[in-house]
C-alpha cells in the first residue's frame, strides 16, 4: 500500500513537473533588441543554482569600494543582460540604504557612487536595479517598480530642462504634474510629491560622477566630447550627447520665416511669440538651426545654435494649403507635439524645403518604441525616439510599409466603435485624439514611404549607405546630383552621403523615457557635475 502510495506521488510530482515545463516553454523569449521597460523589469528572475553567488558578491563589493575599479567602469559590470550581472547588480544595490529617502535624494545618491554610461537597454537595466532597490526599501511609497522607474526618467529629464539651456522656455512645476498623470499604475502620483521633487531639483541639480585620476581612458572620452562653450548651451544630459553642429552634415540651407503656433507640449503658443520672423535656416543632420544670418555657425554666435533649433525626427513638412494669409509656406510638424510655419522666397522653394525634411525624417528617424500598456484610459502615444536608425534604406522602406499596413488596419478598427452620444466628455476626447493621431502618423508613413520608394528606383547604388546609425561625412564626390522633381511640381530631394562609423544622436524633451533611452552610449561631461 505505501509502495502505491510512494508511485501516485512521484507520478503526480513528475506531472506537475511536466506542466510546469510547459508553461514555462509557451512564455516567448526576451528581445535582446527591443525589450520593452516592462520586460525589463520582469527580467529579474534567475537561478541562483546558475549564478556563482560568493563570486558575485565579492565582485558587488569591490565595484561598490571601488577596489580596483574606477567609477566610470562600474555600469558595465551592472547592466549585462545575464544571471551573473543581475546577482552582482543586486547585491551592489544592497549597499545602499534609501530607507525613508525621497526618490531625488536615492537617486543622488546612486548617481554620485560611480557614472552611468553604455548603451540605451544598459543604462535600462542599471536604473531598473535602482527602482527595484528603492521600492524594496520603501515598501508602499509608490503602486509598483515601474512607477518608480517612470518616476525616476521624469526626475533626471526635470533636471535637464531646468538646468540646461534646453530650447524654448523651462518645465513648469504644473507642467511636471501633468506629464505624469496616471503613470503611477493607471493612478496619479501624490500631488505633494510631485511638488517637492520639482522644488528639490529647481533648487538642487542633480550631479553626476566622474573619475578622478586623469585617466588614459578619461583622456580619450574628453576629446570626443564638444567644446566646453557647446556644452553649456545644450545643457548635459549623461545619456544623449550635443549635436555636433560643426561636423554635421548640411542638406539645405537659406533665408525662411517663421511663425510658432505650437509648442512642444502640445499647447498653442502664446499670442505675443506667435509673430513671424526671419531667419537663416540651416538643416544639418536631424537639427533645423535658425539663425540671424548665414555667420550663426561662427564661434562668437554658437549661443543661438540651440536657441532655436528644432529636432526634425519623426517629424512631417506639408505645403499649409489651409493658410491663406501669405504664399509659398509648409507646416512643420514635430515629434513633440510642436507645429511651425515656415514662408519660402518661392514655390521651388517651398517644395525643395519640404523634399529634403522628409527625406531626411524617413531616412534616418528610429523605429517607434512600443506604446504605454497600462489600466489607465488616457490615450498614450507611443514614444518616438530621437536616435538614427540601424537599418539600412531598404530596410527602412519596409519598416516604412508595414507601419502603413498597421496604421490603415489599426484605424479602420478605431473607427468601427466610435463613442455613443451619451458617453463621458473624457471618453469622446479620448477617441478623437486617437483618430487624429492615427490619421496624422497615416499621413506621415505614406510620405516616407513613397520619398524613400522614389529614391531606390532611381539610385539603387546609394541602398548600402545607411547601414550605420547616423550620418556622417561626404565622399570626395560631393553630393549626389538632385532627384527629378516629385509629383506635384518643385525642387528635388537631396541624397544623403555616405555615413562613417560615428554616431550622432540628438536630444529632444517630448518624453521621459525616450529622452533618457534614445541617445547611443552616455558619456561623462564635467561641467559642475550636472545632469541637465
Amino acid at each position: 500500500m505505501t509502495a502505491a502510495n510512494n508511485n501516485n506521488n512521484n507520478n503526480n510530482n513528475n506531472s506537475n513537473n511536466n506542466n510546469n515545463n510547459n508553461n514555462k516553454a509557451v512564455s516567448p523569449p526576451l528581445s535582446s533588441e527591443d525589450e520593452s521597460d516592462v520586460e525589463s523589469l520582469h527580467s529579474f528572475h534567475y537561478s541562483p543554482k546558475a549564478v556563482d553567488i560568493p563570486s558575485a558578491n565579492r565582485l558587488a563589493k569591490r565595484l561598490f569600494m571601488l577596489d580596483g575599479f574606477k567609477k566610470s567602469d562600474v555600469s558595465r559590470h551592472l547592466s549585462k543582460n545575464n544571471d551573473f550581472s543581475r546577482v552582482v547588480a543586486e547585491e551592489y544595490l544592497k549597499y545602499f540604504n534609501f530607507e525613508n529617502d525621497t526618490l531625488d535624494i536615492a537617486l543622488r545618491k546612486f548617481l554620485k557612487q560611480f557614472s552611468l554610461t553604455g548603451e540605451t537597454q544598459e543604462r535600462e537595466r542599471v536604473l531598473v536595479h535602482f527602482s527595484k532597490r528603492y521600492l524594496d526599501c520603501n515598501p508602499g511609497s509608490f503602486n509598483s517598480q515601474d512607477a518608480v522607474h517612470t518616476l525616476t526618467c521624469a526626475i533626471m529629464l526635470l533636471n535637464t530642462d531646468l538646468h540646461g539651456q534646453n530650447i524654448g522656455r523651462k518645465m513648469t512645476c504644473t507642467e511636471f504634474i501633468e506629464n505624469l498623470s496616471e503613470l503611477n499604475d493607471g493612478d496619479n502620483f501624490p500631488r505633494e510629491v510631485l511638488k517637492l521633487l520639482y522644488h528639490a531639483i529647481k533648487t538642487y541639480p542633480l550631479e553626476w560622477a566622474l573619475d578622478e585620476d586623469g585617466d588614459e581612458c578619461g583622456s580619450q572620452l574628453q576629446q570626443k566630447q564638444p567644446s566646453e562653450n557647446q556644452q553649456n548651451l545644450a545643457g548635459n544630459n549623461p545619456f544623449l550627447d550635443v549635436p555636433n553642429a560643426a561636423t554635421a552634415i548640411e542638406y539645405k540651407k537659406g533665408y525662411v520665416m517663421r511663425k510658432s503656433c505650437v509648442d512642444s507640449n502640445g499647447k498653442k503658443t502664446p499670442f505675443g511669440k506667435r509673430g513671424w520672423k526671419m531667419f537663416y535656416c540651416t538643416l544639418r543632420d536631424m537639427v533645423l538651426y535658425l539663425h540671424k544670418d548665414e555667420h550663426g555657425f561662427r564661434k562668437s554666435a554658437l549661443s543661438d545654435n540651440l536657441h532655436n533649433a528644432i529636432r526634425i525626427h519623426h517629424a512631417l513638412a506639408t505645403k499649409a494649403a489651409d493658410y491663406t494669409k501669405k504664399q509659398h509656406v509648409f507646416r512643420l510638424q514635430t515629434a513633440d507635439q510642436a507645429e511651425y510655419l515656415f514662408q519660402t522666397s518661392d514655390s521651388k522653394e517651398l517644395q525643395s524645403w519640404i523634399d529634403t525634411i522628409n527625406f531626411v525624417c524617413a531616412s534616418f528617424s528610429a523605429q517607434p518604441l512600443a506604446g504605454a500598456v497600462g489600466s489607465q484610459r488616457k490615450f498614450q502615444r507611443p514614444l518616438l525616439p530621437c536616435s538614427h536608425t540601424k537599418l539600412n534604406l531598404r530596410e527602412q522602406l519596409r519598416d516604412h510599409e508595414e507601419r502603413v499596413l498597421k496604421l490603415e488596419a489599426e484605424l479602420e478598427e478605431h473607427r468601427k466603435y466610435p463613442p455613443e452620444r451619451s458617453a463621458k466628455s473624457l471618453n469622446i476626447q479620448n477617441y478623437r485624439e486617437k483618430d487624429v493621431y492615427l490619421h496624422y502618423e497615416l499621413k506621415r508613413y505614406k510620405t516616407y514611404a513613397y520619398l524613400l520608394r522614389s529614391r531606390i528606383s532611381q539610385y539603387p547604388e546609394l541602398e548600402p549607405s545607411l547601414v550605420e546609425t547616423c550620418i556622417g561625412e561626404v565622399d570626395e564626390g560631393g553630393a549626389v546630383a538632385l532627384m527629378e522633381p516629385m509629383a506635384g511640381g518643385g525642387g528635388g530631394i537631396i541624397p544623403p552621403p555616405v555615413p562613417d562609423r560615428r554616431t550622432s544622436p540628438t536630444t529632444n524633451r517630448y518624453s521621459y523615457r525616450a529622452a533618457i533611452y534614445s541617445g547611443s552610449a552616455g558619456s561623462n561631461r564635467d561641467n559642475g557635475g550636472d545632469i541637465g
